[in-house]
């Protein structure tokens, strides 16, 4: 279910000439969301007043105002660990359950100054760590093609909410597949930028390196249109590239008669679900009888992926989160006679245990004696990880692969079971570690027998999402 029918971009282009108003697609929005998020726990706060308010002061500005913003009057969602200033930003965490930021993450700047509203911030495994949505103080997100299953995860709410066409467009983080496997199994089109492509200020770190903020929206033509707002320089980050992405028509025409796609056997192999093989496969198929040239590529590497990667996500974690601490903000346990018994009481209480096993393998990656055989060795295949892509590239334009090895799942059904819910990153994580941009799209015949959406990923070399968009667009309208 869509919001809109349409490109954002033509809703825009009607609440700028006035024939249309901003506060009542905002409106529409927040009647949905009070209507029908009860079932599915997409969001953790709603905006309803504060929302209302900005609709109608961009209702309110001229003509010539109005047309410099490319995303007027656009209702957005923005995932629960970007900062939103005066708009709490909790990470889905009991550590941050009060915690208000007095400054908006860059993304959020970037969204406002092009006119859209931020309509609330939207459910998450905590502090992104998870592949379920499961994982969070505020309860379970649900799928909104199937209440009983999961939504995919950690940007299940923001991938929920536009599946469920609360919202025509949402934001999230993509650490290891973070915004991909959830718009597969919502779905919906979601996309990880080149590393760099996009500010992380304001985006509570989880992995560094790895981590990087993307769009999700109803329509594969609406992700270049936010990629394009949200690609702004920013000094503020020094990861950021300085490289803004832009936008054209011409990624949207169909034509991939000079596009060679890869596939890797080695994403087709043991473990892949036969409806994910099939959709997947249909997809292809559609590419091909559309004149892309279909290629064998080998990612001989990509066995190592997930071992690497939680390894060095959990090493950068372990880290970052050192920062929750009980003194400088958020929760403090009460009753402790000492600093450490403070510092104890406080990590234990308040964070669940998800984050904890993972402070628990990245502190042990990187403690004396084991740095060299995990933490290191795990970054040394990340090099021979990138390097398969750079080679792979030589001989195609874009990479095909599944999104995740099965359908969404039930929820509960991981809950002890760690490693599966991991395994579920076998096929997203290797683009973070890389550092290239990935796209997820519908395949074009999901949902399949199983009645869960099911998505295809492109991967592309560095700063050429513009492929992806050409690429994913060609299967379908991303609808």
């Amino acid at each position: 279910m869509a919001f809109f029918d349409r490109p954002i971009s033509d809703v825009a282009a009607d609440i700028q000439s006035g024939k249309t108003a901003s506060r009542d697609v905002v409106a529409r929005a927040l009647e949905l969301i009070e209507k029908r998020d009860g079932d599915i726990n997409a969001f953790i706060t709603v905006c309803g007043e504060a929302a209302q308010k900005r609709a109608e002061a961009v209702d309110a500005l001229s003509p010539d105002q109005k047309k410099a913003m490319p995303l007027c009057g656009i209702p957005v969602a923005i995932k629960d660990n970007i900062c939103t200033n005066g708009i709490r930003t909790t990470c889905a965490s009991r550590m941050l359950e009060n915690f208000v930021p007095p400054y908006s993450a860059a993304v959020v700047e970037a969204l406002e100054a092009a006119g859209a509203v931020v309509v609330g911030k939207t459910n998450l495994d905590e502090f992104a760590m998870g592949s379920a949505t499961e994982n969070s103080f505020f309860g379970p997100t649900h799928n909104p093609h199937n209440h009983k299953k999961n939504p995919g995860g950690s940007s299940g709410g923001s991938a929920a909410a536009v599946g469920a066409g609360f919202v025509p467009a949402a934001f999230g983080t993509d650490t290891g597949g973070s915004v991909r496997q959830p718009s597969s199994h919502c779905g919906v089109a979601g996309m990880k930028p080149t590393y760099g492509r996009v500010s992380r200020y304001g985006a509570a770190a989880f992995a560094s390196s790895l981590d990087q903020i993307g769009p999700m929206a109803s329509d594969v033509r609406d992700i270049g249109l936010l990629l394009s707002v949200i690609s702004a320089p920013d000094r503020r980050d020094p990861t950021c590239a300085g490289k803004q992405f832009v936008d054209s028509p011409d990624f949207y025409r169909g034509d991939v008669s000079d596009l060679r796609v890869g596939v890797p056997a080695e994403y087709f192999c043991d473990g892949l679900s036969s409806e994910v093989r099939a959709a997947v496969e249909a997809s292809i198929e559609a590419l091909k009888n559309k004149g892309a040239k279909i290629v064998d590529v080998s990612l001989q590497n990509l066995k190592y992926a997930v071992a690497a990667y939680y390894i060095i996500s959990a090493a950068e974690a372990s880290s970052n989160l050192a920062r929750y601490d009980g003194v400088k903000f958020g929760f403090r346990a009460e009753g402790a006679k000492s600093l450490t018994e403070m510092y104890e009481k406080t990590r234990s209480q308040a964070f669940g245990p998800e984050v904890k096993r993972r402070i628990m393998l990245g502190t042990y990656a990187l403690s004396s004696g084991y740095y060299d055989a995990y933490y290191l060795k795990a970054a040394r295949v990340r090099a021979l990880i990138t390097s398969d892509f750079t080679n792979a590239f030589g001989s195609c334009d874009v990479i095909v692969s599944p999104a995740a090895p099965v359908p969404a799942f039930d929820i509960g059904q991981t809950a002890n079971d760690p490693l599966q819910s991991y395994l579920m990153d076998i096929y997203t994580v290797s683009a973070n570690l890389a550092g290239i941009p990935a796209l997820v799209v519908p395949c074009p015949s999901s949902p399949p027998p199983c009645g869960s959406p099911i998505g295809v990923q492109f991967m592309a070399p560095k700063w050429r999402e513009d492929l992806l968009l050409r690429a994913g667009c060609a299967i379908g309208d991303g609808a």
